[in-house]
């Protein structure tokens, strides 16, 4: 272990025995009137000197809020306030999709549209639970493209590289689909409530999780987290903490855990206070990697560009509001793909991109959690 590891795990094991107050002070998370003092404490100095040491370049967050720049471990503070949240029969969460197309043929006349879709989802402790999905209408992403989608006689539907989007959606209430077992990579709630509390022991047993972790590759192939190196180990893990965070039925401990354990995973940094697509206040998180995002059928046609992944944290609940993808290298190149059902080779170009005409920084995808809470309610 080098001096840097030692110092995140010092950070870590400090925060996990101070109260969610004091912490939060020396976070400086909170304004918070506190008397002057001369020289700097232990914890403030080393928590500047990880900070220091582990900066990396980084995309600056759209919609930033003025204020002062929050400290890296607003980490431990959300650890330390989502431990001693509540628990209940199900855990639940409504979770909205959205994706920002370009609608046109070149970069200079073309304009953005947001398309959505509303994921609802109960889960209980045994896996039971049910899920629904609705499409949400598609809509101009700022104001300058609402006025160029007027200025093109604001059409009730558009063709993006993916098809169409529909700006006019049948207001229905969807049925909840029952679900008998639920997972998350692989794990039943069970597994996630045996789950270690301690942030170097959850990330030991995440390691052996066994999956798709490439970001691209010719074939599928499954393999544990432990096998990868660097930044692949780093995103997969981040990946897996994500899930633990806002979808998966994890005891408050364990959360907390993924927390702790995100802090101190290298290059990992806080940027700064902003907005997610809902409008609300919550902190920065960016991970230390640009990468495509994982290989599947519906995100093939993002394979040409890379991004950075963020999340939008809420360190006074421990919630995490959002997670979205910066556009790091627009989409460029070509790239094969296995032949379709007609047996004719097929072959991505940035014509198929639905983010082609993005700028570096721009936003290309993201998820929020409108809601992501234990309730005894039953499922509607």
């Amino acid at each position: 272990m080098d001096e840097l590891d030692a110092l995140r795990r010092m950070r870590t094991a400090l925060a996990e025995e101070e109260s969610p107050e004091r912490l939060a002070v020396r976070a400086d998370w909170r304004s918070v009137r506190r008397p002057r003092r001369f020289g700097i404490p232990l914890a403030m100095a080393t928590a500047a000197l990880v900070a220091a040491a582990f900066a990396a370049i980084s995309v600056t967050p759209d919609r930033e809020l003025p204020g002062k720049r929050t400290p890296e471990n607003a980490l431990l503070v959300a650890a330390t306030n989502v431990q001693r949240g509540p628990t209940g029969t199900y855990w639940h969460t409504t979770r909205i999709v959205g994706k920002i197309h370009a609608v046109g043929e070149n970069a200079a006349e073309h304009y953005k549209v947001e398309s959505r879709m509303r994921y609802d989802a109960w889960t209980d402790l045994r896996g039971t639970g049910c899920n629904a999905v609705k499409d949400l209408p598609a809509r101009p992403w700022t104001a300058r493209d609402k006025q160029r989608w007027q200025a093109a006689g604001a059409p009730t539907k558009v063709e993006v590289a993916s098809g169409f989007l529909f700006f006019e959606a049948p207001d229905r209430k969807q049925s909840c689909r029952q679900v008998t077992e639920r997972r998350f990579f692989g794990m039943t709630p069970r597994r996630l409530a045996a789950l270690p509390t301690h942030p170097e022991d959850l990330k030991n047993a995440l390691l052996d999780l066994k999956g798709n972790w490439e970001a691209y590759a010719p074939k599928v192939t499954r393999q544990p987290i432990r096998a990868l190196e660097g930044e692949k180990r780093i995103r997969a893990l981040s990946d897996v903490a994500g899930t633990l965070l806002a979808e998966a039925p994890a005891p408050p401990a364990v959360r907390a855990a993924a927390f702790r354990m995100l802090a101190a995973l290298p290059g990992v940094k806080v940027e700064g206070r902003t907005t997610d697509p809902l409008g609300r206040t919550g902190v920065v998180i960016s991970l230390p990697l640009e990468t495509t995002i994982p290989l599947g059928l519906s995100t093939a046609p993002r394979q040409l560009g890379t991004y950075r992944r963020q999340w939008i944290i809420n360190p006074d609940n421990g919630t995490l509001l959002a997670m979205r993808d910066l556009v790091a290298t627009p989409p460029q190149g070509s790239r094969d793909l296995p032949t379709g059902d007609d047996g004719k080779p097929r072959r991505l170009t940035p014509e198929t991109q639905p983010d082609r005409f993005h700028q570096p920084g721009e936003l290309a995808e993201y998820a929020t959690y409108e809601v992501a809470e234990w309730t005894d309610e039953t499922p509607s």
